[in-house]
């Protein structure tokens, strides 16, 4: 989800974004404030139904990606222009015998509740969606926010209090909810198009291409990149825009979104039973203090602003400063500085993409995390890639282009996918 991770999302009407919380898009996307419940609003609005089956797309999130059982509470959620792949989603969980909890939410509710609500409640923790983590088995999200700069104006300080305030909530979700989240930063919007340098139809196609891949294949890539790996050492990420960072790995899990929950996923916990979509990603996380060198995204947007050259540099496994150009930079900063807790400067977690049939057009100056050879690093929380870091902030940095070797041995060149 890749701004910073403001986990702040987590009320009722908002918990469409947990997976944004999770993994966050780009640094200040829309990470919504902590809210409280929203009481759900007939919809009158339809989704684009043009490139996919709605019906098909429901049947494979509950019984694939979900793998929803008899008696689960699952939690549904998104915007009303969702209306009837939600509705879909909520009769085909009730088919496998779970049982629904459909809440919408919209843009513009989202801003009221930060905007609108007095600032004395900025430290209240959310009770209902705390409540909630503890009935909730499943959470399927739309990752649909229509724009990236909801929260233009918003004092960076209340921001980080909402978010300090519901990490004991964020903790609940994220340890004991399996999630799938449809969007994984790629959810056709004009402005995301924009940003990949494609038309939103164009942006739409290779959207629904990435969600309708064959889950078998993409299972049986993930095994592979994920054993490869999880056998390994040191990774070394360089990029030709200066990035050169050394990273110990050895003895960490590995986890892998394929597209499908099995009975094994289930077993390991909410982490490794949690499904982005599109899927098509291969994590995992550091050995505490290995991480050594400087991290940097080319281009990225801060609330629509653009940043320019955002570099980390990375000593004994965290971050010791952080520089950047561009109008969107100074937002950026002011976020990351009013965060007033150490664990933002860990490095969190590597990512590599390895779904072929998402692909980004050559002029693409940013790049995301799931087309085969892609390449993302983060800071901070990482429990949704088996970490142990909840603190509800990070940065994510994607890194199109990148080479990656495991142990001296090329695993990505230049953007390439070599296993």
């Amino acid at each position: 989800m890749k701004q910073s991770i403001l986990a702040t999302a987590l009320a009722v009407a908002i918990v469409a974004a947990l997976a944004s919380c999770q993994k966050s898009a780009a640094p200040g996307a829309t990470a919504a404030p902590a809210t409280a419940a929203d009481a759900a609003t007939p919809a009158t609005a339809t989704a684009k139904t043009s490139y996919t089956d709605l019906e098909q797309l429901a049947q494979r999130l509950v019984s694939q990606s979900a793998a929803v059982q008899e008696g689960e509470v699952v939690l549904i959620s998104g915007q009303p222009s969702d209306a009837e792949l939600l509705e879909n989603i909520a009769v085909n969980v009730r088919k496998a015998g779970g049982f629904p909890l459909v809440t919408y939410s919209s843009d513009r509710l989202s801003k009221r509740l930060f905007f609108d609500v007095p600032e004395k409640y900025d430290a209240q923790v959310d009770t209902a969606s705390s409540k909630l983590a503890d009935i909730v088995d499943v959470n399927i999200a739309l990752g649909n926010g229509t724009s990236e700069n909801l929260f233009e104006g918003a004092d960076p300080k209340r921001m980080a209090a909402r978010g300090k305030a519901d990490e004991a909530v964020v903790q609940k979700f994220l340890r004991r909810v399996r999630t799938v989240e449809v969007g994984n930063n790629l959810y056709p919007t004009a402005w995301r198009a924009q940003r990949y340098a494609m038309s939103e139809d164009d942006l739409a196609k290779t959207f629904w291409n990435g969600v309708n891949i064959d889950y078998a294949d993409l299972q049986a890539r993930g095994e592979q990149v994920k054993a490869s790996i999880a056998a390994g050492s040191e990774l070394h990420i360089t990029n030709p825009n200066g990035t050169d960072l050394t990273v110990s790995v050895k003895g960490r899990p590995v986890l892998v979104s394929d597209g499908v929950v099995s009975a094994e996923d289930r077993k390991a916990g909410a982490a490794a039973a949690s499904v982005y979509l599109p899927a098509g990603e291969v994590y995992t996380t550091p050995v505490a203090g290995t991480a050594e060198g400087k991290v940097v995204q080319s281009r990225t947007y801060y609330r629509g602003k653009e940043v320019n050259n955002l570099t980390l540099t990375v000593s004994g496994g965290k971050v010791t400063a952080l520089s950047g150009e561009g109008p969107g930079f100074a937002g950026l900063k002011a976020e990351y500085d009013a965060v007033d807790d150490a664990r933002k400067n860990e490095l969190g977690f590597v990512d590599f993409g390895i779904n072929p049939n998402v692909k980004l057009p050559a002029n693409s100056s940013i790049g995301t995390w799931v087309p085969a050879g892609s390449v993302t690093v983060g800071t901070g929380i990482n429990l949704w890639a088996g970490g142990d870091n909840s603190i509800p902030y990070g940065l994510v940095l994607s890194l199109p282009g990148s080479t990656v070797t495991l142990d001296a041995k090329p695993i990505i060149e230049g953007g390439t996918l070599k296993l």
